[in-house]
């Protein structure tokens, strides 16, 4: 194979890894967002849809003529961790009732995909008072048009929902129809629905309308696995797939979390092999342990959170709370709450928000929920323990004072 031959093998290979990891990052990528990654993952759309359905039995859709990529991720467990956000002010998680209405103006857009902000509001109005159990929606209410504005901007950012012309400038301390508090000064402007795209932001293997209410579980259940009574292949197949789909959404992996099947994959030549392999082609570090495995991504592309990260207290009290974690052992909440009430009175211009009675408790509270997410630390009972992969993040002495500038 000559120089320039292997170059572009090279090429290929970086182009595909990167792809890769942007789809884990953002498994929504639309021409509209972003047109340099749609373009990417548009160009090597057939090794991607390969890789993806290999080693994690994802579905990836990329629809050129429509100009979105949609990978459909699914887990069998419930994940609260990346919720939907807001798509403004400090982009607070979704709650309940945002997430009721923007299923409800999906399903609205689906039945009138052309309409106004207004027409809208009464057609979810009345969906929402025909619906069992769903709470009634009232625009007049300042509280509702907020969440109602919520579910519409988030609609917009996935480029599901495009306005076919500007909306009005809105008036001095008024808000607008898609992203404020109000809907009245776009109530009339006129925005179109990608329908197609609407039915793949839902990416459950199994329609929703097919299941009892109460039963979730069925919700992502996955036949190509053989459900209660699975061949051999398959069993080494779920293996496989949900081994990759853990390495390459948690941020690490004990060996001590896996199922039976999954570490016995995990042990065996090939699973291994398929492991290094699958690291290697998403252009991830692979570290293994004797406690587990970690993928570290050199240019957190595919990062939807940062850990250390001065950006947030509680990350910072999180990082600084890990040494009397591996040091001590395992500690009381009350403990940890002591020694977070020791930074705050250490550095008393720092996490204002937590400066003041009951503030210690929380800032504790939220550091050992940053550590738990990040798998550095279980709770169990009142007691906290810090687990293996803390000690790489254990503070050096003199790097104890980052807080100041925090």
């Amino acid at each position: 194979m000559t120089g320039r031959a292997n170059q572009l093998v090279r090429a290929e290979k970086e182009e595909i890894a990167r792809a890769v990891r942007t789809l884990l990052g953002r498994p929504l990528v639309s021409r509209h967002a972003d047109p340099a990654a749609f373009e990417l993952i548009r160009k090597r759309r057939r090794p991607l849809v390969q890789w993806f359905d290999y080693f994690c039995g994802w579905r990836l859709v990329v629809e050129p003529g429509q100009g979105y990529a949609r990978l459909a991720k699914v887990s069998p467990r419930a994940d609260a961790t990346r919720p939907a956000r807001r798509t403004r002010g400090s982009g607070a998680p979704f709650d309940r009732r945002r997430y009721t209405l923007l299923c409800l103006c999906a399903a609205e857009l689906l039945a009138a995909p052309v309409t106004t902000v207004g027409m809208l509001a009464r057609r979810v109005a009345r969906a929402a008072a025909a619906e069992p159990g769903v709470p009634p929606f009232d625009p007049v209410r300042g509280e509702e048009r907020a969440a109602f504005a919520d579910a519409l901007a988030l609609l917009q950012q996935y480029g599901a929902l495009t306005a076919l012309h500007e909306p009005p400038a809105p008036a001095p301390g008024a808000g607008s129809g898609s992203g404020g508090e109000e809907t009245g000064q776009d109530a009339d402007v006129l925005y179109r629905a990608d329908t197609t795209l609407v039915t793949r932001l839902l990416t459950t293997p199994v329609p929703p309308s097919t299941i009892q209410a109460a039963d979730l579980a069925a919700l992502t259940a996955e036949p190509r696995y053989g459900g209660d009574e699975p061949t051999g292949t398959q069993r080494v197949l779920w293996a496989r797939h949900s081994l990759v789909r853990r390495l390459l959404d948690e941020p690490v992996v004990y060996h001590d979390d896996l199922t039976p099947d999954q570490y016995a994959y995990a042990a065996s030549p090939t699973g291994r092999r398929t492991i290094r392999r699958a690291a290697e082609e998403a252009g991830f570090v692979l570290e293994e342990r004797a406690e587990g495995f970690l993928l570290v991504d050199p240019d957190a592309t595919a990062t939807d959170s940062r850990f250390p990260d001065d950006g947030s207290p509680a990350k910072v009290a999180a990082l600084l709370l890990l040494d009397p974690l591996i040091t001590g052992g395992a500690l009381t909440t009350t403990r940890l709450a002591d020694e977070a009430a020791g930074l705050l009175r250490r550095f008393p211009r720092w996490a204002r928000s937590y400066q003041s009675q009951d503030g210690a408790a929380r800032l504790a509270a939220d550091a050992l929920e940053e550590l738990a997410r990040f798998g550095l630390a279980r709770r169990t009972g009142d007691r906290v323990t810090a687990l293996p992969a803390a000690a790489r993040y254990r503070v050096a002495p003199d790097h104890a004072d980052l807080v100041e500038d925090a």
